[in-house]
């Protein structure tokens, strides 16, 4: 509850104060700042607040929105729509529509009188994006404080738009500014996992108010009671009060008589010294987790209007209650707690009975009648009726406005209230099974992927089958293979079988049927049974068409184009694919087209193709508000090919933005590929092991239904092996995926050019390498027609014959955008190794600076490494790469932190990156970066990076990170 305007000037905070109008100093530089004010109850966070907020508020927009305290029964994006009904009403509505777009539309889910909303017209990614995109619009005619009140009372949909924002919030003069009271949080509980994963994501720096000290404590005191206290009082005040600035108060307002024996009985000093109609007044107010309006506390007090007016003086002289813009508050949630607390049982389910009636009553004058409030009123009048038919009006309230783990809290407490009402169907309106799949819905859309299974479970154990409607059966049995999937477990398939079999017959719905289908087509399609996919999909788009679904016949169509692709069959793929594209309809279509053909053409190594496609695909995916969230599928799939081409600082910022929270177990997979390889191209291969390490189980799960799954476990082993120096393992792992029976699917093919480079390095090294070369050729020449021929069988085939006229020819190839960019550095160093053993030094020395340049560019360590050893073995050290003597001279100057952000440079890291790994600033990073390239007498990063490289250097390297 927000307090008064405090009755006494603050003391004791100016090192705290500084620190916020720091942290505003910083955002009004254009990037974005986020602080959490924590400690405990009374310390003084509001307060701190309150007077920086008065200090900036003629240079910058400040918006406050509170957590109200609701028990479990949490109203969903409390805070937020408080904040965001704030920045409308600054912008002006207008302004909104004009600068937000499409966006409004989003917007009104929460902000009905900006633009009334249906949920069909919007989706909860487009209400996210649209939160973000007002607030950075607003910040660029302002700079924006943020505030959230008592984070401690959070919803869960509140911590995940919190969590979104701080994360996707990239630009604009924003502070964000959270208060908590760290002694109401829980370990393991909502807020506290959201503290601490934004605290080591670095997207949130901790304020903690602590105690006053005796110094703060006397000038507090005489501030209050406006004369000098003495010693012996100090002292007694200071022991009371421990140095919480609230109870300091307190105790100044009583001090000239005896102090009450317990905090709690000096929270109720004030209210027992009312008389009996303010007392009523003020146990009125405490039922409230809000603000109350005059003729709301008059209906509830059941006073005349004349005593209820002096009663309302009275407590408001008291220092208990406050008036602030015509509504009735306490002036300190500790009393409110206090007073609410002190009501007999009887007493409060009486008060709270009220309160329910009064919000139930159309006719009552309040705003504040939200579905989630009448739940927690009901709830503690202990009326399990009418709090049964709440709960479940508060879950659909929350799920139509995408607040899903606030919709699930809800659905959970109408199942916990179901067994208690004998006719709960008839009291809630909903039948029990269609009550369990729509909880099961928004607890996998809340995240709770695990919960939402469960819920499924006990819903088809809970059936008859041969009294439900088949259809209900079907969708469940679907739901569960949906959410089975989203675990990354086996079983999806034959659930899907058996949701057809229960149709096959007793239900004439091509609709449904066609939906059901396209999810087996698609379970199919990744398992690696390719021909029943295709069957499947073409039976889907016939029922599709039938029912006049083109979304669905979109998606058969891509089941089959994806299918086809895989047989080998890309000719026919590709027409699917446009097919799938012009019949889709739905945004879910359209993205899903996106999303699976700009995979396909990164397999087929049609790299700028297949980020072309990613790209149109996310912006289509900002035309449908969806941006930063099922974008980031799509961006996903931008992340391989740009790998491969060598945008490896772009890859890195994409993994960086991945929305950890609420992201999907299968999700997090395919994102723990890309991760492991970058970590191996950057030299990490501990980090990049432990990673591995980490997903092994869930890979192996994941992999026995979806085959690509498998394949990105052998990419990782590779990654990880390589990145080692151990490449036998590396060669050893792609001789084993060949020996698989599993399907085969086109991932293989980067696989077995990856085995090209190991086996021409092992073959240098003197290893013998002529069966695992003759598997590897074999199981190239076996791939369809259509797959075989083009720049990568020429490459593959110059790494395993090894001949100067075949790298020769590969050197004229591996600079193309469709190969991968590694091999433009692998065929020059083996081409280079060939002429040397012929006499051709000189043209071998410029192949390897090539090599040298370009590996510096990319980053990439392991090839580093290996360029290097070669030089250096050859004596062919380039002129770029320094003399032994002159990198010898120009080691030594450097110091030992220039020592380590030297080594980062090589590692392709920017200044943002190395500080974060140096924990220092990115300011000192610029320093240190200066004075290394003066110190090693070259003009820039790529040049100091070839030169870190030579024996001279790595003979005195420095740990990267000082641990």
């Amino acid at each position: 509850m927000p307090p008064s305007a405090p009755s006494a000037a603050m003391v004791g905070r100016d090192a705290e104060l500084a620190i916020v109008r720091e942290l505003f100093g910083r955002a009004v530089e254009g990037v974005p700042v986020a602080a959490l004010i924590e400690g405990e109850a009374g310390i003084g966070k509001s307060r701190l607040l309150r007077e920086f907020g008065s200090e900036v508020s003629a240079r910058a927009d400040v918006h406050v929105g509170w957590c109200l305290d609701l028990g479990a029964s949490r109203t969903p994006f409390g805070p937020l729509t408080g904040i965001l009904r704030s920045i409308v009403a600054t912008m002006g509505a207008d302004r909104v529509r004009d600068e937000i777009g499409v966006g409004v539309e989003a917007l009104g889910m929460l902000l009905p009188e900006l633009n009334p909303t249906e949920r069909s017209q919007t989706s909860p990614d487009r209400l996210r994006d649209a939160i973000a995109s007002l607030i950075e619009a607003a910040a660029e005619h302002a700079p924006q404080v943020l505030v959230v009140e008592d984070l401690h009372w959070a919803d869960e949909s509140t911590l995940a738009l919190l969590s979104f924002l701080l994360r996707t919030l990239g630009h604009g003069r924003i502070l964000l500014l959270l208060t908590c009271r760290s002694d109401d949080v829980r370990r393991g509980d909502a807020v506290s996992r959201f503290i601490g994963e934004s605290t080591r994501a670095r997207l949130l720096e901790r304020v903690t108010v602590e105690r006053l000290e005796t110094v703060a404590v006397r000038r507090l005191v005489e501030s209050i009671t406006g004369q000098p206290v003495t010693d012996a009082a100090l002292e007694r005040i200071h022991e009371r009060a421990e140095g919480v600035p609230f109870f300091v108060e307190e105790i100044a307002g009583c001090s000239a008589g005896p102090l009450p024996g317990s905090l709690r009985d000096l929270l109720l000093a004030r209210f027992d010294r009312l008389g009996d109609d303010a007392r009523r007044v003020v146990q009125v107010v405490s039922g409230a987790e809000r603000p109350l309006t005059h003729p709301l506390v008059t209906r509830l007090a059941g006073l005349p209007e004349v005593r209820l007016d002096e009663a309302i003086r009275e407590a408001t002289l008291s220092g208990i209650l406050v008036v602030v813009d015509d509504d009735y508050r306490f002036r300190h949630a500790l009393l409110r707690e206090a007073v609410h607390d002190d009501l007999l049982p009887g007493e409060r389910a009486r008060l709270h009975r009220a309160y329910a009636e009064a919000l139930d009553d159309d006719g009552g004058d309040t705003e504040v009648a939200d579905p989630a409030a009448l739940a927690y009123h009901w709830q503690l009048a202990q009326d399990d009726r009418r709090a049964l038919a709440a709960a479940v009006a508060a879950m659909l309230d929350a799920k139509s406005r995408f607040a899903f783990a606030s919709a699930a809290r809800f659905g959970e407490l109408a199942l916990d209230l179901w067994i208690q009402v004998p006719d709960a169907e008839s009291v809630a309106g909903i039948e029990r099974l269609e009550m369990l799949r729509a909880l099961g819905s928004v607890l996998r859309n809340g995240g709770d992927g695990e919960r939402a299974l469960s819920v499924v479970n006990l819903a088809l154990e809970e059936l008859d089958p041969a009294a439900v409607d088949p259809r209900m059966h079907a969708r469940l049995l679907r739901d569960k293979a949906y959410y089975t999937m989203n675990l990354a477990r086996r079983g999806a398939i034959p659930l899907l079988q058996e949701s057809l079999a229960i149709l096959e017959g007793r239900v004439d719905d091509d609709r449904l049927r066609a939906s059901i289908q396209n999810q087996l087509g698609s379970r199919y399609m990744v398992a690696g049974r390719f021909e029943e996919a295709i069957v499947l999909a073409t039976e889907s788009g016939a029922r599709a068409a039938r029912a006049g679904s083109d979304d669905e016949a979109s998606i058969a169509a891509n089941v089959r184009g994806g299918s086809r692709a895989q047989l080998g069959d890309l000719a026919e793929a590709h027409r699917e694919y446009e097919a799938a594209l012009r019949l889709a309809k739905s945004a879910n279509a359209e993205l899903r087209y996106r999303v699976n053909y700009s995979d396909l053409l990164g397999l087929l190594g049609r790299y700028r193709d297949a980020v072309t496609v990613a790209e149109e695909g996310m912006a289509r995916a900002r035309a449908f508000g969806v941006e930063r969230t099922t974008g980031a599928v799509i961006i996903q799939n931008m992340a391989v090919p740009l790998l491969e081409l060598g945008e490896i600082e772009r890859v890195e910022g994409m993994l960086e933005r991945e929305l950890a929270q609420g992201t999907l177990r299968i999700f997090h997979l395919y994102s723990t590929m890309t991760r492991v390889r970058v970590l191996a191209w950057r030299g990490r291969h501990d980090e990049a092991a432990e990673n591995l390490s980490v997903w092994h189980s869930a890979f192996v799960e994941a992999s026995a239904d979806e085959r690509q799954i498998w394949y990105d476990e052998v990419m990782m082993r590779v990654s990880v092996a390589q990145s080692r120096g151990d490449l036998a393992e590396a060669l050893d792992e792609i001789v084993r995926m060949l020996d698989d029976a599993g399907p085969v699917c086109l991932h293989q093919r980067r696989l077995l050019l990856e085995g090209g480079w190991m086996i021409a390095e092992l073959r240098a090294s003197g290893a013998d390498v002529d069966a695992a070369a003759e598997v590897v050729r074999r199981a190239w020449l076996s791939q369809p027609e259509q797959l075989r021929g083009g720049s990568w069988e020429a490459i593959l085939e110059a790494l395993l014959s090894r001949s100067i006229p075949t790298l020769r020819g590969a050197l004229a190839l591996v600079d193309g955008d469709d190969v991968p960019v590694i091999f433009r550095v692998v065929v020059r160093l083996e081409l280079a190794r060939l002429l040397v053993h012929e006499g051709e030094r000189a043209e071998a020395a410029s192949l390897l600076e090539d090599a040298l340049s370009e590996t510096a560019r990319l980053g990439h360590v392991p090839l580093q490494r290996i360029v290097g050893a070669f030089a250096a073995a050859a004596g062919l050290a380039t002129a770029s790469a320094g003399s032994d003597a002159g990198g010898s001279a120009e080691v030594e100057s450097l110091t030992a932190r220039e020592r380590q952000v030297l080594e980062l440079i090589s590692e392709g890291l920017s200044n943002r990156q190395i500080g974060e790994r140096l924990f220092i600033s990115v300011k000192t990073v610029s320093v240190h970066v200066s004075a290394v390239l003066r110190k090693l007498g070259v003009s820039t990063r790529t040049e100091a990076a070839v030169l870190q490289q030579n024996p001279p250097f790595t003979a005195q390297r420095q740990p990267a990170v000082v641990r």
